[in-house]
């Protein structure tokens, strides 16, 4: 893990802190120019209060940082996201031709990266990041675990429960 890597995924803790305050599954993601350092766009998780199911941090990321950039493909570019992408936001991170993807917790239940399909492992999958899991991993997959114990009263495992919805 670098210094870059480290204040990358603090901003996104920060997102994933604020989404838990709206009520949301506390992920959050972040997009950095590695050139300069730049945040070129920051989200967590709103699928409840945007009512929308694709409202996960990462394809909120992606969007606004396409907007700014006047491109939808964001060549280059790192994104930092709390927990493993699920299937949905693996391929957006694909199409949107991410340089690099760094995130936190390892979700083996809903995670697509290094559990489930692997979508950047399959033959099919056009764009292929170079990905660095686990950073800041236990810090990540405490918040979720606080949340889900509040929001359900219980011992929820951000393993099994922490699915970006």
């Amino acid at each position: 893990m670098t210094r870059d890597d480290a204040a990358g995924m603090a901003r996104a803790m920060e997102m994933a802190r604020a989404a838990a305050a709206a009520g949301e599954a506390p992920i959050g993601a972040v997009i950095v120019d590695p050139a300069d350092g730049g945040v070129i766009a920051e989200a967590g998780n709103a699928p409840i209060g945007e009512i929308d199911p694709t409202a996960h941090a990462e394809i909120r990321v992606l969007r606004e940082a396409a907007r700014r950039a006047g491109n939808y493909r964001l060549t280059g570019l790192t994104l930092y996201v709390t927990l493993e992408p699920c299937a949905m936001c693996a391929g957006a991170i694909s199409h949107a031709r991410i340089g690099r993807l760094v995130y936190g917790a390892s979700d083996p239940k809903g995670g697509a990266v290094e559990h489930g399909p692997r979508l950047f492992e399959q033959p099919t999958c056009h764009w292929r990041p170079s990905v660095i899991g686990g950073v800041m991993a236990e810090e990540s997959a405490a918040l979720l675990r606080e949340f889900f114990r509040a929001r359900r009263g219980g011992g929820a495992d951000a393993s099994k429960e922490a699915g970006h919805g």
